[in-house]
This record gives C-alpha cells, structure tokens and sequence, in this order.
C-alpha cells in the first residue's frame, strides 16, 4: 500500500485488493465569460447510458466491499432505532365536520394505514388503543396495500371531497416526484379513476365533488399549469385553467379552510402572486388577488368576508394586513400589525373566531393567537404567545382542518423533547397534552442536555449553534462530535427531537446545529446575508462554528463530523474546500455539489427558478466568477480530506444523481487522503428520489448504515 497522503491506487487488506471505480474521462468543454472549462464527467449525466449504471453499480459495489467491518455496527443502530419505536401506534384524531380523521403504523408494516371514525360514533375525540383495531373505524387508504410490489411508494396528495364521499390521492412509485390520480369512493371502496398520470403535487375539489384541479410540470420538473378535470370523462377533455410562463415561477394549489376557495400561488424566490376561484364555480375565471410586483412577496388567508394578507411591502420581516374578500389591489391592504426588527413573521391561519400567526423571534419558531374583534379597528384582540416552557424549542400549527372550532393544535418539541401534540384552547389559553412521540426503552430527557451556543463569524456576526449532548459529556476537549447544517432558502434549521440521533448522543457524541446565515432561523435579513453575492457567508459561519465547538472544548478537534444534505450538500463540499483539515469525516446526502453546471445549464430542473437564489452566471461575468469560487467540483484541492460519504438517488429530480457521482470521481483524482483511512465513497439507491427510500423499515437500514459509516469514522462504535 502507498504512504499515506499519496496512495492513488487499489486498497489492499489481509484477503483481497479492492479497487475503486474509475470513471472513464471524456472531455466536455464549456465557454463562459472567457474562461474555457474541460470536464471530463459530464457524461454520467445520461442515466439512460447502461455504461453510467454500470458506474454506479459499482461504486455502490466499492462501497460495499470498504465497509465489511460496518455491519455489525450498522444493525445495531438500526435495531436501535426500531426498539425505541413504537411500531404499532397512532396519530391524534383531528375532526373535521362528521369525522375524525387519523392514521396508524403497524408493527411489520412499511406504510401508515390512513382511517377515521364517525363523530356519531363518538362525539368526544376518541380514545384509541393502538394495539387494538378501533371499532367504527373505516379504511381510507391502506398505503401497504397499494403499495404492493412496489420499491418506492410516495404520495404527493390526499384530499377528501367536501361531502366526505370521495377520496383522491396521487402516487409516486419510482421517486421523480411525478404522480398518478386515483379516485376513490370510500361508500364501496370502488376506484373512480385512475386516467389522470403524470401530474404534480397537490389537488383540490370542488364544492360538489364533481371537479378535481391537479398541476402538471414541464421538461424542467417545474409545476407551471393547473387543469380542471371532470370525474367520468376523458383526462384528454380536460381543460387548462392557468399556465405559469415566467420560468422563475413555481405553483401550488390548495384549498381554502373553509372550503370556500380554490387557490392557486405561483411565486419565485422574491415574487408571489395569488389567484381565487369560488368552489362552487369550478368552471368559472381565477381571480388575481393582487397583481405580481417585483420583490414583493405575500400570503393570502380568505376567512368570512376578510382576507388576510401577510405581506413584504412595507418590512422585509413582513407584516399583516387585511383587505375585503373581493380585493384586487394592495392599495386595499389596512396594516394591522406592522412590521418590526428582530421579528419575521412567517405564516397566518385563520379560523372563525380566531386568528394564528406564525413567527420567528431571537432564532426560535413562535405562534400567537388573536381573537377577532369586530369593535378593534384592526380587527383583532390583544395577541397571546404559546408558551413552549424550553430553552430551545419549536412550536408550530399542527393539523386543524376546522374552519370552525374552538381548539387550535399546536406541534412543540426541542432537542430533547420528543414530539408533543396539544390542544389549546383559543378561549383561556391553556395547552392541553394530547400525545407525545413515544421513545421506548427507558429514554428520559433529563439524562440530556441542550444550550445555546453563540459563534463568532469572520466579519464578526454572532451565528446561533444549539447543541444536545448526555449531559455526562463535559466540554473536556475529548468529545466526538457532529455539526448539522444547511443554509439556503430562508429554510430554518430547527432544534426538533429525533429518535435516530440518541445512536449518536448514547455513545458520546456531540450533536450541534450551526444556523447559518442563508438559512432562516434569524430572519429575512439572516437570509439576505446568505445569498447571491454574499453566499460566501455561509461556508464561513459554518467553519466558524466548527471552531467554535473545538475551542470551547465540546468537541475534540480530531473528531469532528459534518452533515448536510441537498443544498446543505453544497455546504459540505464548500467547507471541505474552505477547510478540509476541520472535519474528521463529511456526509453529504443528495448534495448539490456541482452547482455551477446546473445553474448554467437553464434546461435543467430547478435552474431558472435558482438564479434569484445563486445569481444568473449566464449573463453576469461577475456572478459567474463568484460562483466558480466556492462551487465543490471546481474547488477540490490536492491536500487531504476527511473521509467522505455521499449518497443519492438515481430519479432524484431536485438534485441529479449526476452531481455526486462526478464530484466523487474528482474528488479520487484530486485529494491526497489515505483512501481506507478516509475512503470517499458514493451510495446510490437505484430506486429513489431525493428524500431516499419511503418504507420506514427501509429507510431507518438507510439511516442506520449512514450514522454507522460516521460513528466509525470518529471512533466512537
């Protein structure tokens, strides 16, 4: 074997020589700005070419073949994670007019059992035994049955008619995020239709059950038109009700709580534009609430004859205002609760006689309730926050399908607190406990810790990090640890419970969030100064925070992990670039690593709609110099790096598989790492989409075999 550090060739051990893949080199040139680039990867682009299979299986093969002394390990984390499941369980019923509605697991089974009882059969919500099939109960969709032979099973709707006659969901059955209708009638169970294939995400029903609108998507994944189909006929009589051609525009669509509207939101990452349909009109014209303006963003709630608008116009934390129901113009828009510094607020659910506001305060996910006030000049009542009772928390609105009610549901959990679902009574105020997230075998929050960490980034700015350990675990400089993070989007990264995490925190590892500036956890503003010409900043808080974990002794400076997935993958290979010598081993899951090809590349899924985030490097010599700079592939540099694990999809339609598989390969040519000190190694899973496998059994082997591959790395089994 060579020294370490310069060692190029196959791994030897006692038995056997284990070569790595070697991605044949086929030069593709690109121009740019100037600059001629040679990338001689680019061909495994085309997963339609059996030699690029090939490739795969044999990375996955290699890999494999390097992790043997895993297994024992690996099933460890994984028997783990299922003996602190309770496999046989079910969610809290939500009524919703003359049902309620839940779903239940069953021991063995991959997939959730979809149920609800009537409300003449019990007026109060009822009290189920898990390990016991209620009476009364009638099967809506029994996921397991319908998917049956199948690899991957994902839905991408499941909506019920509004006489509660008819069920219509959507399936996925390869991962590319493109699905299939199926309508049912859960009188007789009989399927109404199954024509429908090929459409987005979500659907809506008309008042009468008799229409269905579903989205479809274009060549770039992107959803860009909704269509009105009616049940009985021919899908190819359906007519097209809207079409989005701005290629920076997504689309959702969705109904309103009451079951009033139909909804259809198109929005790029700095404009949003909303257009309404009575459900009792399903043949009638979409209405634009307020025509799109540049940089402004909003969210419509329609509620009794108010519409409630969360909005940018006048703050970029935003604020709320109201307007008639049958407004058409911002200049209709009345401010009822302004905008303020520090706080972003970030959603509006309104019910009959109360309205939730979501936000974000000091890092942390809040929600007050207002009552409305007919005699206030804003309409609401003196506000009230729903105490979370932590240091480190999340609270958020959880299922409430009742325009009218007199509840509201709320999700509140930390590091250390496993999932809990209240009631809260939008009267008094009081949280009422309805379940926790059972954790088996004898967990017990008080044998752990959790705090808030503050960094010190390069320019100065205070980055939050909020980390749980055993609470055994002292700041000794000893401890292994791992650092999660993202940082993109205005997605928040927040502290939430995780069953799978106590296989690390039970062996002594450090868990820590590094909340960096892209991401959304300190406001718009945290957002902005983490994007497009300042995106720079989010590799350096992350590495930022890494230091701050050694320096202040949480973790040991030789056992360090990192873990990020999708543009959180970008962040891995950014810092492994920035500062390989930081991390002991890296994870990075359906990594968007090779960027700069993707956002050059307007063909592609995603591409247009990203410029808002990245910056166009097609038309800006600026921007594309900017973006050549920190991108993975183009950055890897000839020293050592820490051992490296990337997994992926192969009908990943969000980040191709492509990414990871040419990033790895360079990374072989490149790095100088002992290679079975620090292998770098490639996982694909043949039939998956971008969140990986969907059995649950099948997905905690996944997860098991990535917290092993890590826990090994940092001599922590």
């Amino acid at each position: 074997m060579g020294r370490p550090g310069t060692y190029r060739g196959a791994v030897t051990d006692q038995n056997q020589t284990i070569a790595p893949p070697v991605a044949a080199r086929v030069d593709h040139v690109r121009t740019h700005h100037g600059e001629t680039v040679t990338d001689p990867y680019e061909w495994l682009r085309d997963k339609e070419d059996p030699k690029v299979i090939a490739h795969l299986e044999a990375e996955n093969a290699y890999t494999e073949a390097m992790t043997p002394q895993l297994a024992d390990l690996s099933q460890a984390v994984f028997e783990e994670i299922k003996g602190r499941t309770q496999e046989t369980d079910l969610s809290v019923p939500v009524r919703d007019k003359g049902w309620w509605y839940y779903s239940r697991t069953v021991e063995g089974l991959q997939y959730p059992i979809r149920a609800r009882i009537a409300v003449a059969d019990s007026p109060e919500r009822p009290v189920l035994d898990p390990e016991t099939t209620p009476a009364g109960e009638q099967v809506l969709l029994d996921e397991n049955v319908a998917a049956q032979g199948e690899e991957f099973f994902a839905l991408g709707a499941f909506d019920i008619s509004q006489a509660g006659d008819r069920l219509a969901y959507a399936v996925d059955t390869s991962g590319d995020e493109r699905f299939d209708l199926i309508v049912t009638d859960l009188a007789t169970g009989e399927k109404l239709e199954e024509s429908v294939t090929g459409i987005g995400y979500g659907v809506a029903w008309d008042a009468q059950g008799r229409h269905l609108f579903y989205t479809r998507v274009d060549d770039a994944w992107r959803p860009y038109q909704v269509w009105r189909h009616e049940l009985g006929t021919d899908p190819a009589q359906d007519v097209l009700v809207f079409q989005e051609d701005d290629e920076r525009f997504w689309m959702g669509l969705d109904s309103s709580r009451d079951e009033r509207f139909i909804l259809i939101g198109v929005g790029s990452k700095n404009t949003t534009e909303y257009r309404i349909l009575p459900a009792d009109d399903p043949t009638g014209e979409f209405r634009v609430i307020a025509p799109r303006e540049e940089g402004v963003e909003y969210d419509v709630e329609p509620a009794g004859d108010t519409m409630w608008i969360l909005h940018n116009r006048a703050h970029p934390e935003a604020e709320l205002a109201r307007a008639p129901l049958g407004s058409t113009s911002p200049e209709d828009w009345q401010t009822v609760i302004p905008g303020q510094d520090g706080v972003r607020l970030t959603g509006v659910d309104a019910f009959a006689s109360h309205l939730v506001l979501s936000l974000r305060r000091e890092g942390l996910a809040e929600v007050e309730v207002y009552p409305l006030d007919a005699s206030s000049a804003t309409g609401l009542g003196e506000g009230r926050a729903v105490d979370a009772g932590e240091e480190l928390y999340t609270v958020g609105v959880g299922a409430n399908p009742s325009y009218e009610t007199d509840t509201l549901q709320v999700v509140i959990g930390s590091l250390v607190t496993p999932r809990s679902i209240f009631d809260v009574d939008l009267t008094t105020g009081v949280k009422t406990l309805l379940k926790q997230q059972p954790v088996l075998g004898g967990y017990d929050p008080a044998d752990y810790v959790q705090q808030r960490l503050w960094a010190t980034a390069a320019d100065g700015t205070q980055v939050p990090i909020s980390l749980v350990a055993r609470k055994d675990v002292t700041p000794d400089g000893t401890a292994p640890g791992l650092l999660y993070g993202y940082g993109s989007y205005e997605i928040p990264i927040d502290p939430a419970f995780s069953v799978s995490r106590l296989s690390y925190l039970d062996r002594g590892v450090v868990f820590a969030i590094a909340h960096i500036r892209g991401g959304g956890e300190m406001g718009r503003r945290w957002y902005e100064q983490g994007r497009m010409e300042h995106k720079q900043n989010t590799f350096t808080d992350f590495v930022a925070c890494a230091e701050h974990l050694v320096d202040t002794g949480w973790v040991a400076p030789d056992r360090l992990a990192a873990e990020g997935r999708s543009a959180g993958g970008l962040l891995m290979g950014a810092v492994l670039n920035l500062a390989p010598e930081r991390f002991r081993v890296v994870h990075a899951g359906v990594p968007f690593v090779d960027a700069l090809t993707t956002i050059l590349d307007p063909s592609l899924p995603l591409t247009v709609g990203e410029w808002e985030e990245w910056g166009n490097p097609l038309e800006s010599a600026e921007i594309y110099r900017l973006m050549r700079s920190y991108t993975p592939y183009e950055n890897i540099r000839e020293v050592p790096y820490p051992a490296i694990l990337a997994t992926t999809g192969l009908n990943d339609t969000r980040v191709y598989y492509v990414e990871p598989a040419k990033w790895v390969a360079r990374l072989r040519e490149t790095v100088t790492s002992d290679p079975v000190e620090r292998p770098i190694l490639l996982k694909t899973e043949m039939v998956a989409g971008h969140g990986g496998k969907t059995g649950r059994y099948d997905a905690w082997h996944e997860a098991a075999f990535e917290i092993a591959f890590v826990l090994d790395q940092l001599g922590a089994r």
